[in-house]
């Protein structure tokens, strides 16, 4: 029997019994949707917080340091490191809650003191007026850069530079408006930056909570990583419960991470494919039942075992792969509709494609090969007397 024609009567059979064509394809249909469904949420996950992480800059280091504990870090020891080669800058930041009121408004927000080597190294934009420059933090001025949903809270506009905050008592100027975050990741649209002396005398510290530090390319990361190290355990000890992280290694984790969530999340749907197999094979041996006098007949005829068994088997994939591709269908309208909701890029890739399909290939001559086996032993002679 040619491959074609037994194709042709896979289809004509399925298009005999429809609802129970339909029925059986359920479970496959299911099957492929949530593994196609599964993967593809975390591949867009992970693509969108790679994105994130890497409009950050890949060149990033952050040095978090021990709270509540002395490490006597100047600004000038932070030039020092900046004489490295591989170091293209450093600074550190102060962060603190603040009562930050204007006018009627008033509220607690996060303060950052800052310095103007800040804005080059994380990147930050100015959507209105200026970032905080070295005369600032060299005069101790009181001037503010505010994010923009900051300044909406506080202000009611965007549009507010030049006006008067305070800020735990001590009467700010708006100098700045920060241009909305485009990511999750470091988002300053709810914090308050001002001049980092100034930070220092208005919270009463002179240390620093964290340090931000820039390689001066992406492949020189883990050298000023080294350097950076070298340099903390030189300034405050080994073992001062400092931790230092770079966006290469944030990333290289996480792609780690997702990849084993999505080998055990692919595998926990794949158990719909298998329940779905298992349906197929029932209703394989049920049309063996059925179909038995025309086996026999066929057989008397002149048809061949490998004809019995090839025509079963090849209904049973044509069964599979129709369920596959009915959820695959579905699979990329749920994307998009997802996609939409979650405000994320989401699309099935050819790999997740190519997954499916194979997988759904697989079941269907897996699970048919007993029933077409069954099908292709039947003696003509009992299968003409089988009413």
């Amino acid at each position: 029997m040619k491959f074609s024609q037994a194709v042709k009567m896979a289809f004509m059979a399925l298009r005999s019994n429809k609802v129970r064509s339909f029925l059986t394809m359920l479970g496959i249909i299911i099957g492929v949707i949530a593994v196609t469904l599964l993967i593809s949420v975390v591949e867009g996950a992970t693509g969108e917080i790679t994105g994130q992480i890497e409009s950050l800059g890949s060149n990033l280091i952050h040095v978090q340091l021990p709270a509540g504990r002395q490490t006597y870090l100047t600004l000038g020891d932070l030039q020092r490191l900046e004489q490295e080669e591989s170091i293209f800058g450093a600074t550190g930041v102060i962060t603190r809650t603040g009562n930050v009121s204007a006018g009627v408004e008033s509220d607690s927000f996060r303060v950052e003191g800052v310095t103007a080597r800040y804005q080059h190294i994380t990147g930050q934009v100015v959507a209105e007026g200026r970032f905080i420059c070295d005369i600032d933090v060299q005069a101790h001025t009181y001037n503010a850069v505010v994010g923009i949903e900051a300044a909406k809270e506080l202000f009611g506009t965007a549009n507010c530079t030049g006006n008067k905050l305070d800020i735990n008592g001590y009467g700010f100027t708006v100098v700045g408006v920060l241009e909305e975050s485009a990511t999750m990741l470091a988002n300053k649209d709810m914090v308050l930056l001002i001049p980092l002396t100034t930070a220092q005398r208005l919270f009463y510290n002179k240390e620093f909570d964290s340090l931000y530090i820039s390689a001066v390319s992406p492949e020189q990361v883990e050298t000023a990583e080294s350097v950076t190290e070298e340099f903390l355990i030189r300034e405050i000890g080994e073992d001062s419960g400092y931790s230092i992280i770079n966006q290469s290694a944030i990333i290289s984790v996480m792609n780690e991470v997702m990849g084993v969530m999505t080998i055990l999340l692919s595998g926990i749907a794949a158990i719909s494919l298998l329940v779905g197999g298992i349906g197929i094979m029932n209703i394989m041996l049920v049309s063996v039942t059925e179909r038995t006098r025309e086996i026999g007949i066929r057989k008397a005829i002149g048809a061949q075992r490998s004809d019995i068994l090839s025509q079963f088997l090849i209904e049973a994939v044509v069964l599979s792969l129709s369920g596959g591709a009915v959820g695959l269908a579905l699979s990329f309208l749920a994307l998009n509709a997802l996609g939409m909701a979650m405000e994320i890029s989401m699309a099935m890739s050819a790999g997740t494609v190519a997954l499916a399909l194979g997988f759904s290939a697989f079941v269907g001559i897996v699970f048919g090969i007993y029933p077409a086996g069954k099908a292709a032993n039947l003696r003509p002679i009992d299968a003409l007397r089988y009413e």
